[in-house]
């Protein structure tokens, strides 16, 4: 049963994971052995009893074929074109101090999006794979400092620094400066 002070966007996107495990035809135990998360995990995040953390969300969509801000918007009404600044969805994973928030107007049929990161002092996000394998990922670092990891391969970079990188396989992100980091992420689905 959901909890009366769960966050709407976590009682939303659990109705979302139901319905997209439902739509495979897949048990939650045929879903935990293909995403590598527990079945009681799976459980408590489709009933909003837990909030998603970014990795989890991120074995969950490599499962389903989808950018996280794909499913992310999934759980949105229909955006208009225009996505004013006060409007643009904020997700956070609490447990790791990564906030992120959907920059673009949303819409399924195109392939490219603009998310803003933040991550807090001494924040690290490893995921175990892409969502979506060849994702292309432009990361601009607008103020701060971010290293990551892409194919055993360390990046660090300053505020106005950008990398571009298809993501095969692993990634890690982790905050190198002690305010924190603020960087544009332009994300391009194969």
């Amino acid at each position: 049963m959901r909890s009366d002070d769960a966050d709407p966007v976590d009682t939303r996107l659990g109705v979302r994971l139901a319905e997209l495990r439902a739509e495979h035809g897949w048990s939650l135990g045929e879903l935990a052995d293909r995403s590598g998360v527990s079945r009681s995990t799976l459980s408590r995040a489709e009933r909003a009893e837990i909030s998603p953390t970014a990795s989890l969300l991120n074995r969950l969509c490599a499962v389903y074929g989808r950018t996280m801000s794909q499913l992310l918007s999934e759980v949105e009404a229909e955006p208009a074109p225009v996505l004013r600044a006060a409007d643009q969805p904020v997700w956070q994973d609490r447990a790791s101090g990564f906030v992120r928030r959907s920059v673009s107007p949303p819409h399924s049929a195109l392939r490219g999006e603009l998310v803003e990161g933040r991550l807090s002092p001494g924040a690290d996000i490893a995921y175990d794979r892409p969502p979506v394998t060849g994702l292309e990922q432009h990361i601009w670092v607008l103020e701060g400092a971010l290293d990551v990891t892409a194919q055993d391969t360390e990046h660090h970079l300053g505020a106005g620094d950008c990398l571009r990188m298809r993501v095969w396989g692993p990634t890690r992100f982790r905050c190198a400066a002690p305010d924190g980091v603020r960087y544009l992420l332009a994300v391009v689905r194969p």
